[in-house]
């Protein structure tokens, strides 16, 4: 009965953090939301958290005393990113195409992140960004669906810093191929390199995913060298998308996405 009590007060205290948990991630999405024709969640959530957690960005474009110290804070990432902010324009809307396929692999970590870390700008193009996890939901494998931790300017510091002890940050590696893909040979190709999995956009681009990113990388067809003509694909139908490869036998057997 004792042991009984124990297990009990233990779920329960696993309980009340899952729900902290899941409302903190509705919060932060619904924050970064307010700025989706702009901002990037998946890329801009794990670094602009940090940057408000430290306060480097806490300015406007009016008075921008904080634009230098918010500049170094987003480092590389601060042309992706500094619309979450309202610290620079907000870049046109390109309206590249969200439809995908999905696929999930065993994925070979070391022999993906040692390929991508190679840069060969003929055959593909690499980028990496921070995301953040909470190391009590998260087991071995890196879940697909955890979400993205944002606070805004205006929270406590000193209670954010305690909410985010738990959360741990991981570099997240997708792979973009330069050329236009049909389904089955973005799938051999994300396999062959290791990837823990892949998104094939309806405009041919292919994206493999490593294994430390979640909701498969990044939902944005960003291969330099496709779709090879704008507009071209938008009434063939999916089937007959084999860029010179028949289809193979997966070929248009996972349903569409909109992740």
């Amino acid at each position: 009965m004792r042991f009984q009590s124990a297990r009990t007060r233990v779920v329960g205290m696993g309980g009340m953090k899952f729900l902290c948990v899941l409302a903190l991630s509705a919060f932060g999405v619904l924050l970064i939301a307010s700025y989706a024709d702009s901002c990037n969640e998946y890329v801009c959530a794990s670094i602009v958290s940090k940057c408000l957690l430290t306060q480097s960005c806490k300015c406007d474009l009016k008075n921008c005393t904080c634009c230098k110290d918010c500049f170094s804070c987003l480092s590389n990432l601060y042309s992706e990113c500094c619309s979450c902010l309202d610290l620079c324009p907000k870049p046109n809307d390109t309206k590249t195409p969200k439809k995908s396929h999905l696929d999930e692999f065993e994925g070979i970590p070391g022999l993906f992140d040692a390929l991508a870390g190679e840069a060969d700008e003929d055959k593909w193009t690499t980028f990496t960004f921070p995301v953040d996890f909470d190391s009590l939901l998260t087991g071995s494998k890196v879940e697909k669906d955890i979400k993205y931790y944002l606070h805004s300017n205006e929270q406590n510091v000193d209670v954010a810093l305690k909410e985010r002890e738990d959360i741990v940050t991981y570099n997240c590696t997708v792979v973009y191929i330069n050329q236009c893909l049909s389904w089955n040979k973005c799938r051999q190709n994300c396999q062959s390199m290791g990837a823990s999995s892949c998104r094939w956009f309806h405009d041919g681009c292919c994206e493999c995913v490593g294994s430390k990113c979640i909701n498969y990388g990044i939902n944005e067809s960003r291969c330099s060298a496709c779709p090879e003509e704008d507009d071209i694909l938008d009434d063939i139908p999916i089937d007959d998308l084999d860029y010179g490869d028949e289809m193979g036998p997966y070929d248009g057997t996972i349903d569409n996405t909109n992740f």
